[in-house]
């Protein structure tokens, strides 16, 4: 290993190739399951020699595996860390009973999001209590270029500061391009401000949702907890007592003592 590999690469401190490669396992998700070296490639902006020689270490360690001529899938060596994480990533009885509160407040399905990377992934979820419910499923990873939710978690303070973040990253890959950061900024800073976020077919069309930040004591924030529903139901007679039901909640879980599991120390 030379001492490049420890260059810190887009901000962060560390190993500038296991930061590589971790990024090329972000890339992975629920819209995109399997990807091509050269689709890798192009996205993540890296040499393909460097593409290749990440992804074959990845493979041996059966972290990827090939499904076919240059296509690549998680592989198994998830597996045994999925389990381990679902055993130490449970969340407390009194986060769970203060989503049902809400959920019994509102009629509408509650769900608990941290970030991981440059996605935000739903942790734990309240059904809602009506017929008709917008569910997002406990696991599923979103991009977080759109909905109150990833509003909420943008507005944790280390992303807030000048210089490239990774809201630059996620500006980049959503549909708006690189210019959307300044949007992704100001939606954090209106959380910030607000303490609370609502957003209308942002992501989805035809949903809507309201989302509040869960912080631990030194202010960061280490969740996004707020409820989602079809978007005819979040009218303006009854988007303020959604969001004071929410903003509720988020408080209640935040006294708890919880202190999640994204935010670095």
């Amino acid at each position: 290993m030379t001492d490049g590999d420890f260059t810190p690469d887009g901000g962060q401190g560390g190993v500038r190739s296991v930061h590589r490669a971790l990024d090329l396992l972000e890339r992975f998700d629920d819209e995109h399951p399997v990807w091509t070296l050269a689709e890798l490639t192009q996205a993540s902006g890296l040499p393909k020699t460097t593409v290749l020689r990440l992804v074959m270490t990845l493979e041996q360690r059966g972290l990827v595996v090939a499904i076919g001529p240059g296509r690549f899938a998680i592989g198994p060596g998830f597996l045994r860390w999925s389990r381990l994480s679902s055993a130490s990533m449970e969340v407390p009885p009194t986060v769970r009973a203060a989503m049902g509160r809400l959920a019994e407040e509102t009629g509408e399905t509650v769900n608990l999001y941290i970030r991981v990377g440059r996605s935000r992934v739903c942790l734990a979820q309240s059904p809602g209590t009506l017929s008709v419910r917008h569910t997002i499923g406990v696991g599923v990873a979103l991009p977080l270029w759109g909905g109150a939710a990833s509003a909420v978690l943008l507005s944790d303070p280390p992303l807030l500061v000048p210089g490239p973040t990774v809201v630059d990253e996620i500006a980049a890959e959503s549909p708006h391009g690189e210019a959307y950061a300044d949007h992704l900024r100001a939606a954090a800073a209106r959380v910030v401000e607000r303490g609370y976020a609502v957003t209308h077919g942002e992501r989805e069309l035809g949903a809507s949702g309201v989302s509040a930040p869960v912080r631990r004591a030194d202010g960061r924030v280490v969740a996004a907890v707020g409820v989602g529903g079809p978007t005819t139901r979040f009218s303006d007679d009854r988007l303020p007592a959604y969001v004071d039901a929410v903003k509720r909640c988020a408080r209640l879980i935040s006294s708890s003592g919880w202190s999640g599991f994204s935010a670095a120390a």
